[in-house]
């Protein structure tokens, strides 16, 4: 039977955690008051802000693609755990031991998943204290030889791995892994048609990889002795846990330093990284033995929001040679895909991160980052050398191969700029340089548009299976409704049940303001208001609901709050009370017409009464 936690257990975990503190180990959040909190949304593409998360509500939400939910459901999206491994993982951050009931479903992957963690976890130690191995030594040596001692090796968590064919892998069995775990984790090899696995780093130096929730999800291996035949650097290969085109090496350490300063280091190796770590560039990171993709500019995006003012950075070194040319201009086809500015750093006489650190100390890493330039000159330089300028024929053809670059740049006062220097640099008139640049980009856009028409899926949106009609907050009716439902599910302390009542009962014209107002109603009392109510509403409505709980409310304090409350409150019951009296006037008409007396004199009496309270509503507005 499959292991099921009590939730005694799950709701103990969840006190103990903040769920601010376990988002923002993924995406950068900035504070918008009262718990509130912003960022980039980590499922999908955007350059401003529209994701929400609340201290109070212990919700997520994101106001462009709808997606959200508790901690649970945030983890299980993007690290694709399922329940038990959500509250696994925050009990381990926590310190929390949980305890386990038989039950429950069989999840074969997320038992997979759990054991390569665990795997890693006892691999990355066994690794850590074999470095002080008598074999050992010639990886102590190599470390030395780059500028690492024994305090950095033990920062970065370097290891070693034994020259022995199945030294880790005793290890482990002697743990209680078994084989098609440590197949799955990629720490075993097997030949084709051997029943035995060996292990599959030996007799090199180990940096484990960890991501942003320190999990060690991988290793690199780097190569020592001349008579390894394998390649010098050896990475873990795709596990259920490890992906390599979303893996950067050093993340854990700098994700925090990425968010603050706004800014990303890209160095090519393991040793860049320590290196400019240990120099003070604590925001390097590097890929794990693959170029650069977009897969990792989703995971930087999470943390580059950056502003007008001061706008996020990614600065990559490359080495100067003809392989790290090609690599920057792969890196600058993707630049736009960035929340941040893009730029180039390439040190003295080309020497990489370690080997400057190494030969001219920490301060000529910090002054290579410094000395950074903008990666578009670099792509334009590297387009524009090619030609022969000297000539006509050159300088057009040199316009025509630069000017696709210069026309990808969003920004129109920068690209103008930009316009100017290809003029200077080619020779040709600055308004023939506008005029090929600006046809360059009125073709991009009518070409993404008629994409977008092409691609755009002919699907019915899933509000239609409840026959929901168009929502637009900006409709005046719509965001009077909104107001008050805001108000109501942020604060039901403020109101008395009876007059909320009496308010929803009439007040809702949409229908999805209408139907979370009944589910409001019904789940008043309820001890977990906000997830009880979310169960009540069909899966169409709960994105609604949660922008409803994460809407910023247009006060500063409580006393701004109950003056709000009370002016939204008493538009709401004015509204009410003449919805009230329509339809009295109209049963008015009705008895008099039949000339039901009693009727008559008990109606007259109501719409007095409902003049009175119109105008003490109307006075408090």
């Amino acid at each position: 039977m499959a292991k099921r936690i009590p939730q005694s257990d799950i709701d103990e975990v969840l006190s103990r955690v903040s769920i601010v503190d376990v988002i923002s180990d993924y995406v950068a959040l900035k504070s918008s008051g009262n718990g509130e909190f912003k960022g980039l949304c980590p499922f999908h593409s955007e350059k401003s802000p529209s994701f929400g998360v609340s201290a109070t509500k212990n919700l997520w939400h994101c106001f462009g693609c709808g997606e959200g939910g508790n901690l649970f459901q945030f983890l299980n999206k993007i690290d694709s755990l399922n329940f038990v491994e959500a509250v696994e993982k925050l009990a381990a951050r926590v310190g929390y031991t949980l305890n386990y009931e038989e039950g429950g479903s069989t999840n074969v992957d997320g038992q997979i998943r759990s054991r390569v963690l665990a795997a890693n976890a006892a691999a990355a130690e066994f690794f850590s204290q074999a470095i002080d191995s008598a074999e050992a030594e010639p990886g102590r040596a190599f470390l030395q030889s780059r500028g690492f001692d024994k305090e950095a090796s033990r920062r970065f968590s370097v290891g070693w791995a034994p020259k022995g064919w199945s030294s880790l892998t005793e290890h482990l069995h002697n743990l209680g892994f078994k084989d098609e775990e440590l197949l799955s984790a990629a720490l075993v090899s097997k030949k084709d048609g051997s029943s035995n696995v060996y292990d599959r780093f030996r007799g090199r130096l180990i940096w484990p990889i960890r991501d942003t929730t320190n999990a060690v999800i991988g290793f690199g291996a780097r190569k020592i002795f001349d008579d390894d035949q394998g390649p010098k650097y050896l990475n873990t290969s795709e596990t259920p846990v490890y992906h390599k085109s979303q893996v950067l090496y050093g993340l854990d350490l700098a994700k925090r330093d990425i968010s603050k300063q706004q800014q990303a280091v890209v160095v090519e190796g393991y040793t860049d990284v320590m290196a400019c770590h240990l120099a003070g560039i604590t925001t390097a990171i590097a890929t794990c033995g693959t170029a650069f993709g977009d897969d990792h500019i989703r995971v930087l995006n999470r943390l580059l929001v950056g502003d007008k003012e001061k706008p996020a950075e990614v600065i990559f070194n490359f080495d100067p040679d003809e392989a790290g040319q090609k690599a920057a201009m792969r890196a600058f086809a993707s630049a736009q895909k960035f929340n941040a500015l893009s730029f180039i750093a390439v040190g003295p006489e080309g020497l990489d991160p370690c080997d400057l650190r190494n030969t001219r100390g920490n301060s000529a890493i910090v002054e290579m980052i410094g000395a950074r330039r903008p990666l578009i000159e670099f792509a334009i330089e590297r387009s524009i050398k090619s030609f022969d300028l000297q000539t006509r024929e050159g300088q057009v053809a040199a316009l025509r191969a630069t000017a696709p670059i210069v026309a990808e740049i969003q920004d129109v006062v920068l690209r103008a700029s930009y316009e100017k220097l290809l003029s200077e640099i080619t020779l040709v008139d600055r308004n023939d340089v506008n005029q090929v640049v600006t046809t360059l980009v009125r073709g991009a856009k009518r070409e993404a548009v008629s994409r977008q028409t092409k691609d755009s899926p002919q699907s019915i949106p899933e509000t239609a299976q409840l026959q929901l009609p168009p929502f637009d907050i900006k409709d005046p009716v719509t965001r009077k409704e909104r107001f008050l439902l805001e108000l109501v599910a942020q604060h039901r302390e403020l109101f008395d049940l009876k007059t909320i009542q009496r308010v929803f009962r009439v007040f809702f014209a949409h229908p999805r303001h209408a139907a979370i107002s009944k589910a409001v109603l019904l789940e008043w009392n309820s001890q977990d208001f906000i997830a009880e109510v979310e169960q009540r509403l069909p899966e169409q409505l709960r994105g609604n609901w949660r922008e409803v709980l994460l809407s910023k409310l247009p006060i500063a304090d409580v006393a701004q709050l109950n003056e709000y409350a009370a002016g939204v409150l008493a538009g709401a019951l004015t509204s009410t009370i003449e919805f009230e009296k329509r339809f009295l006037i109209q049963a008015l008409g009705q008895a008099q017409a039949a000339s039901r007396t009693a009727e008559i004199e008990q109606i007259s009496q109501k719409l007095i009464d409902l003049d009175r309270e119109l105008m003490l509503q109307r006075a408090k507005r």
